[in-house]
């Protein structure tokens, strides 16, 4: 369905990466380079010692992709990139001339399939938008490519990012939890998730609006940030609700995702809501990468999302075991925290901005539009009918945002999210907080065709309306091997503290571990 890998493409690939070995002068090793669970620092440590190139490592994603993504149903991807062996060879012609490596020098990366690419479809899972190429790269794809990463493919997602718990578009189909394939792996970047956890890719971008960072990157036993509202650029992002979108870092590791933070991080006039990171922005994150962060931070522990009937039983184990995890990492835990009010703040929080952003994005395709608004993409017909519903209430909301009663304007300038971030910025002063901690789910991933069952996701409320940067990380797995994850949520511009406190989690734990399905090819 929609645009499949062709294994044309990834034969050529093949053989234009064999001729691009032989002409290198590298040991026979690089042929055998083993990418499971590997990390940037790694794979650069690799290029510094001769062990591998760009290319080799390049045509190993290549290989792993044409072996499980489509043979096993993970179906995580939607087209590879035709140029990336070439970049490659730049990339490491690069390298032999000056020596030198760029941040993310020869980096095979996932991106979803709502960042515009310039060489690329970007089609946000819909089939109205199949075949559309814009004009040029998002800002952070843009951003990464100057680091050296190479974009290896686009990844599949839920169409138009509708749903936070499955991705399924008419694009490409469904995509299928890489631990249990009768599973979901959520929405709506379960694509990059599945793709990263994998290990088709080193890392991946994502993006979230309400959870879709978060969520996949829980399902999936990954790391997710999603950022202040303000410290990344959303330019070049098919929007879902613009005023809450963020892009941002899903990876296997803490420091992998914090390195790829550090390049997208940064004032963008194209979003004027970055200028709010100016003098905001440490010479570089990778500095908090603390293993004894933990020791005096104080955490909150959310509990409206745990004591809930609905709240699965190991989930809510591998939670408390979590928290006793970062007492015992010298970690003061407040237990219970709670945010007066809380309830009544967040009914009707939500603003419908969809087909006022998505008619604006429409609009930088240019000429090349295959439709100029929601309203011709409706009449078109070209979507999955479990967004019709969403669709048709979204061409409800005709009046522009900014003159609405009351007005929908960006989350630093709306009166109730203002009401909201002061409200929980309160509480933890209140309580002296560093952060709030809560499980990222309360379920683990549902039966692909379960939209019954509790769902669980708790990412809704606190970041998307208040901009506070959010980081979940793994805490573990249940007993029939299915992931779970921990959100920490902190103070505006923040992540410099977020930081300290999930690598130093991650490193005390060392919960990340990758599908069995999924293993390292001969």
């Amino acid at each position: 369905m929609g645009n499949r890998i062709t294994v044309q493409v990834i034969r050529a690939a093949r053989l234009a990466s064999l001729l691009l070995l032989f002409s290198c002068q590298r040991s026979p090793s690089t042929q055998v380079f083993q990418v499971t669970e590997v990390t940037i620092a790694e794979v650069h440590r690799a290029f510094l010692e001769g062990r591998v190139t760009s290319q080799a490592l390049v045509q190993r994603y290549l290989d792993r992709i044409a072996a499980y993504d489509q043979p096993t149903r993970l179906n995580a991807l939607v087209v590879i990139n035709a140029h990336a062996l070439a970049r490659a060879q730049e990339l490491d012609a690069e390298f032999e001339r000056t020596g030198k490596l760029r941040p993310f020098h020869g980096i095979p990366i996932i991106v979803k399939d709502n960042y515009d690419t310039k060489d690329m479809q970007t089609a946000g899972g819909s089939l109205a938008l199949k075949g559309s190429i814009p004009p040029d790269d998002a800002y952070q794809v843009r951003k990464l490519r100057e680091a050296g990463a190479i974009v290896l493919g686009k990844s599949n997602m839920a169409e138009w990012a509708f749903s936070p718990y499955v991705t399924a578009s008419s694009i490409a189909g469904i995509t299928r939890n890489p631990y249990d394939l009768s599973r979901v792996p959520a929405g709506s970047s379960g694509g990059t998730g599945a793709a990263v956890a994998a290990n088709l890719g080193v890392i991946g971008l994502g993006t979230d609006t309400g959870n879709s960072i978060r969520g996949p990157s829980s399902h999936n036993g990954l790391v997710g940030i999603r950022s202040t509202m303000g410290l990344t650029s959303r330019d070049g992002i098919i929007p879902l609700f613009l005023r809450n979108d963020i892009g941002g870092p899903m990876a296997r590791t803490v420091a992998d995702a914090v390195r790829l933070l550090e390049v997208i991080a940064g004032y963008d006039p194209a979003d004027p809501v970055t200028e709010r990171s100016n003098g905001k922005i440490p010479d570089n994150y990778t500095q908090f990468l603390d293993e004894d962060g933990l020791r005096g931070a104080r955490l909150g522990v959310f509990r409206h999302y745990i004591n809930t009937p609905t709240m699965d039983a190991e989930i809510k184990q591998i939670t408390e075991k979590a928290i006793r995890d970062m007492q015992a990492q010298g970690a003061e835990i407040v237990d219970p925290f709670s945010i007066p009010g809380f309830a009544v703040m967040i009914e009707n929080i939500w603003c419908d901005v969809f087909q006022h952003d998505v008619d604006n994005y429409l609009a930088t395709l240019g000429k090349s539009a295959p439709y100029k608004s929601l309203a011709e993409i409706a009449a078109s017909g070209l979507y999955l009918p479990y967004i019709e519903d969403g669709i048709k209430e979204e061409l409800g909301f005709t009046t522009p945002p900014a003159e609405r009663d009351p007005p929908c304007l960006d989350l630093y300038n709306t009166e109730r999210n203002i009401v909201f971030r002061d409200a929980v910025l309160q509480a933890m002063q209140r309580h002296n907080l560093d952060a709030i901690i809560y499980p990222t789910w309360s379920n683990p991933p549902r039966k692909i065709g379960d939209m019954d069952s509790p769902a669980g996701d708790n990412s809704q409320d606190l970041s998307p309306h208040t901009g506070l940067p959010a980081i979940t990380v793994p805490t573990g797995f249940t007993k029939a091997g299915l992931p779970a994850g921990m959100t920490f949520i902190g103070k505006l511009f923040g992540e410099p503290e977020l930081i300290r406190f999930v690598y130093s989690y991650e490193q005390a734990t060392k919960h990340r571990r990758p599908p069995a399905q999924f293993p390292e090819l001969d």
